[in-house]
């Protein structure tokens, strides 16, 4: 990429997400309330447009290998709030309010076990 090219996705106000060799982009979302990390998910560019038109967060399933929108079966959509995008747009971090658990588990959050020593204990 030619450095002026660069500098126009690191510094510039054009969104340009930089998508990685099978068309997708890591989206980190959290609680807008409360911080937490509610899920890390996919998005292609189809997902990405249809998130900053309706305000409810789509992905892309690549087990399924299909677009899905965030709680079309369960009711537990993602109201997006904001929006951030990365220095070099690999990377999105969207805020939202959950419409209830966002885990298919169940769960508020899909990081509800933690690590210690080798295990999984729940979180709590």
């Amino acid at each position: 990429m030619k450095e002026e090219q660069k500098s126009d996705r690191e510094t510039g106000s054009q969104l340009n997400p930089k998508y990685d060799s099978n068309g997708l982009i890591t989206a980190v979302v959290t609680d807008v309330s409360s911080g937490d990390i509610l899920m890390v998910a996919f998005m292609n560019a189809e997902a990405l447009d249809l998130t900053l038109e309706t305000g409810i967060a789509h992905f892309y399933s690549r087990s399924r290998q299909k677009l899905w929108k965030k709680g079309e079966s369960s009711g537990n959509i993602l109201n997006v709030t904001e929006m951030r995008i990365d220095c070099d747009q690999d990377a999105l971090w969207i805020k939202a309010e959950p419409a209830g658990p966002t885990c298919h588990t169940g769960a508020k959050s899909c990081f509800y076990r933690k690590v210690e020593n080798g295990q999984l204990r729940d979180a709590g």
